[in-house]
């Protein structure tokens, strides 16, 4: 079952098993190209109560972005 939400999906659910285990829906696995062996971070928020995935590859792009920036981040915040 994927539900569209403009650029966002909605694959389906999971479940937890009794050892934290979560399998990720094959059509997500598929359209995200998630192989067996991708390293997978796991973001959530505490208060919010929510989870989520983001592999490795894009975390390292993310801070990349930011690093890479850094000095254009500080000016936009001094004004």
């Amino acid at each position: 079952m994927v539900t569209d939400m403009h650029d966002k999906q909605l694959y389906g659910t999971a479940t937890v098993g009794t050892k934290g285990q979560v399998v990720i829906p094959a059509d997500a696995r598929d359209a995200l190209d998630i192989q067996a062996g991708d390293r997978l971070y796991v973001v959530g928020s505490q208060e919010k109560k929510w989870v989520g995935f983001i592999k490795e590859e894009q975390l390292r792009d993310i801070l990349d972005h930011l690093t890479n920036n850094i000095e254009q981040y500080k000016d936009i915040l001094k004004k």
